[in-house]
């Protein structure tokens, strides 16, 4: 049996727990949600350099392996969505940075709505939050919390080419 504490010896040694837990971050004794956003900062910043459709893709590809990597996690923790599991905000943070400028202003812009959108969780993300289960689940309701940031930006964006 795993030992459901992630702040024991060798949770991190196993590569699936070492991605769910944002490469550590997840571990942070305060606002571990917050620190996996910030890891998506970094691993943003490579990724911002491919073209958008290969952005596309790699983030779609993390969404998808997101799924077992949190539900085996999850299965480990003996809990739905353990606060320590932060792939799904680094996902989630990647998806709110789709076809931006690559600027400090939108990364803050997205970084902010999307953990906005996070932590409230309005409508539909509340829904899907309370009713998909399991790494399905887990990573759904921040996909769904970086798609509400991506329309907010990329609508600031269309206006500040009409100014």
């Amino acid at each position: 049996m795993t030992d459901p504490n992630p702040r024991s010896a060798g949770w991190l040694g196993n590569p699936v727990r070492w991605l769910a837990l944002g490469f550590g971050a997840g571990l942070s004794p305060v606002a571990p949600g917050t620190a996996g956003s910030l890891v998506g900062i970094v691993v943003y910043l490579p990724l911002s350099a491919l073209p958008t459709p290969w952005y596309v893709v790699a983030v779609t590809a993390a969404f998808a392996i997101g799924v077992p990597i949190c539900a085996q996690a999850a299965r480990n923790l003996g809990d739905h969505d353990h606060p320590s599991i932060v792939w799904d905000e680094i996902v989630g943070f990647l998806v709110a940075m789709t076809a931006l400028p690559r600027d400090w202003t939108w990364v803050l812009g997205a970084f902010v709505l999307f953990r906005v959108f996070d932590i409230i969780k309005p409508w539909p993300i509340r829904r899907i939050d309370a009713h998909i289960k399991g790494g399905l689940g887990i990573m759904l309701d921040d996909l769904a919390a970086g798609l509400a940031a991506l329309t907010i930006l990329h609508l600031a964006l269309h206006l500040s080419k009409q100014l």
